[in-house]
């Protein structure tokens, strides 16, 4: 059975992919798999690491009462959330990868955030973009 993967950060871009791949999953009748990554390194430190556990716990809490399957991964490899976000992606046989981008500048439109271009160049899957 193939899956919805949602690409997770606490930001109102995050929230709304979030939202959106909930009503994907359910339409399409697949389990969700939100993914939540982040690079590592010096700044992620004890402290941050709390903060993201607790922004994954309320994560869970909307989850649990959404009537959808559902599996909730954080992700602190190293990698960039892109390859991350296709590497699940690929593992999890997904029909719908679903990211958030956030507005930008006029200048800002003509260069999409780094991730946000590998993931819609490179995912084994259709992407759905959108905004908060």
């Amino acid at each position: 059975m193939g899956a919805v993967v949602v690409g997770y950060v606490n930001k109102p871009e995050g929230r709304a992919a979030l939202a959106r791949g909930i009503e994907e999953a359910r339409l399409r009748g697949l389990r969700l798999v939100v993914v939540s990554s982040h690079r590592g390194g010096a700044e992620y430190d004890t402290e941050a690491a709390g903060k993201a556990q607790t922004e994954l716990d309320d994560v869970r809490s909307q989850l649990e009462g959404a009537e959808v399957e559902f599996e909730l991964r954080q992700l602190v490899r190293g990698f960039e959330p892109a390859e991350d976000l296709i590497g699940i992606t690929a593992d999890n046989d997904a029909e719908l990868l679903v990211i958030g981008l956030r507005r930008r500048s006029p200048v800002g439109k003509l260069i999409l955030g780094s991730n946000a271009q590998r993931i819609l160049l490179d995912a084994p899957c259709p992407v759905l973009a959108v905004k908060a």
